[in-house]
C-alpha cells in the first residue's frame, strides 16, 4: 500500500547506492579503452562514444524521467531504471563490441533515473535537510567514482575487460534489493500537487520558459562538458606527455579524490554569504589555471598530480553547486523534479559533444592543446554563469537581486 508521508528506513542508504551506480558504470571506462580498443578493433574517436552514449541518453530521457516519476512516483520510477540498468551491465559482459554499446546504452537509461529523480526524492523526504543529504549523495558519488577509476585499472592489468567489467557491476545488483522497501513510500503526482499549491499558488510556467532555469541548464551542462571530457582524455593526454599507462591511471585517480573535498566544503560554503563567490573561485582554480598547468613542459609525477587535485577540486565543487541549485532554487520536490530533467536533458546534450568533439580535434591536430585551452575557456564561462544564478532567488522570480 502506497505511503504519503514518511520513508523507508534504508531510504539513505539506498541513495547511497544509486549514486554508487550513477557513477561507477561511467567512471570505470577511461582507464578500460586503450584495452577497449585493441580488444574491438575501434579507433579513439569510436571509443569515445562510450562516454557519449550515456550523456546523449541523459539528454534525450531526463525529461520524459521527470514526467514519469511525476506520473507514477519517483521511487517507482528509479527502481524500475535500476532494473534496466542491472540489465545493461549484464549485457556489457559479454565479449562483443555489440553488446558493448548496447549494454552501456542500458546502464545509461538506468543511470538517468538517479540523476533526474533522486534530487526531488531528497526534496520530498529531507525537506529540513536537504543540504545535508544532498552532501551525503554528491560524495557518496564522487568517492564510487574515483575508487571505480583506480580499481578498473587495478583489475584491467590482473583479469580480463569482461571479469573486470562483471565485478564493478555487481553493486547493480545490491541496489535493488535496497531500494525495493521505498516502493512502499512513492509520492505520486496527487501528494505533489497539493505541496505545491501550498507552496507556491496560482499557474506555475513551464520550467522551460524562465531565465534562471536556463542559467542553471547552462551551468549544469558547462559542468558536466568539462568533467566528462577531462575524465575521458586525461590518461590519454599525460600518456602522451611521456607518463606511464599506470601513472596516468594514478593521476587520474588523483583527479577523482580531487573531487571529495568539495562534497563536505560546498554545502559548508554556500550557507554564508560570499559562500557561492568562494566555491566559484575554486572552479576558477581549479579548472581554468589548473587544467592550463597541464601545458606546462615538465614531467613531474608530483606536479601533476598536484594539478590533477586541483582540477578535481574543481570539478566536485561545479557539481556540487549544480545540485544545490537544483533544490535551493526551487520550491518544491515538483519544481525540483521538473528544474533536474531539463538542466540535465538540456546540459547533457551540451556535454556530449565534449568527449567525442575533443577526441576528432586530437585526431585532426595529432595534439592535446587545442583541447586544454577550450576547456580551460569554457571554465571561465561556467564561473561567470555562475555567479548570474546566485544574484537570482528562485527560478519561479524573474527578478535578480
Amino acid at each position: 500500500m502506497k505511503k504519503a508521508s514518511g520513508h523507508s528506513p534504508l531510504l539513505l542508504l539506498s541513495i547511497v547506492f544509486v549514486a554508487a551506480n550513477m557513477r561507477l558504470p561511467i567512471t570505470l571506462m577511461p582507464p578500460l579503452l586503450d584495452t577497449i580498443k585493441q580488444t574491438f578493433h575501434i579507433p579513439t574517436a569510436l571509443s569515445g562514444l562510450l562516454t557519449t552514449i550515456p550523456l546523449l541518453t541523459f539528454a534525450i530521457m531526463s525529461p520524459f524521467i521527470a514526467k514519469l516519476g511525476k506520473r507514477f512516483g519517483n521511487e517507482v520510477i528509479i527502481y524500475i531504471l535500476l532494473i534496466v540498468l542491472a540489465i545493461g551491465s549484464a549485457v556489457r559482459i559479454i565479449p562483443d563490441v555489440i553488446a558493448l554499446f548496447l549494454g552501456t546504452l542500458f546502464i545509461a537509461i538506468g543511470i538517468d533515473g538517479g540523476n533526474v529523480l533522486i534530487p526531488a526524492v531528497i526534496k520530498d523526504h529531507y525537506a529540513h535537510r536537504t543540504e545535508a543529504i544532498t552532501a551525503i549523495f554528491t560524495m557518496s558519488m564522487l568517492i564510487v567514482g574515483a575508487l571505480g577509476t583506480g580499481l578498473a585499472g587495478w583489475l584491467i592489468a590482473r583479469t580480463t575487460l569482461s571479469w573486470t567489467l562483471g565485478l564493478l557491476s555487481i553493486i547493480a545488483i545490491i541496489n535493488l534489493i535496497l531500494w525495493f522497501p521505498n516502493l512502499h513510500y512513492r509520492q505520486t503526482h496527487d501528494i505533489l500537487t497539493t505541496a505545491t499549491a501550498t507552496a507556491a499558488p496560482g499557474d506555475s510556467p513551464s520550467v522551460w520558459r524562465l531565465p534562471t532555469a536556463w542559467l542553471i541548464t547552462l551551468f549544469f551542462g558547462l559542468q558536466s562538458l568539462v568533467f566528462y571530457s577531462l575524465l575521458t582524455w586525461l590518461p590519454s593526454i599525460l600518456t602522451t606527455q611521456g607518463f606511464s599507462t599506470i601513472e596516468a591511471g594514478n593521476i587520474a585517480t588523483i583527479m577523482q579524490v580531487g573531487t571529495l573535498p568539495a562534497a563536505i566544503l560546498v554545502p559548508m560554503l554556500v550557507r554564508y554569504h560570499y559562500g557561492v563567490p568562494s566555491i566559484l573561485g575554486l572552479v576558477f582554480i581549479g579548472l581554468s589555471l589548473a587544467v592550463v598547468g597541464l601545458l606546462l613542459p615538465i614531467q613531474s609525477l608530483l606536479i601533476h598530480m598536484i594539478l590533477a587535485f586541483l582540477i578535481g577540486l574543481g570539478c566536485g565543487a561545479s557539481f556540487n553547486l549544480a545540485i544545490i541549485f537544483f533544490t535551493s532554487k526551487t520550491q518544491t520536490g515538483h519544481q525540483t523534479a521538473d528544474l533536474s530533467g531539463m538542466a540535465q536533458s538540456a546540459g547533457y546534450l551540451l556535454a556530449a559533444f565534449g568527449p567525442l568533439a575533443f577526441g576528432l580535434l586530437q585526431s585532426l591536430t595529432s595534439s592535446w592543446i587545442s583541447t586544454i585551452l577550450t576547456i580551460a575557456i569554457l571554465s571561465v564561462i561556467l564561473v561567470l554563469c555562475g555567479i548570474s544564478i546566485h544574484r537570482r532567488d528562485t527560478i519561479m522570480q524573474q527578478k535578480t537581486q
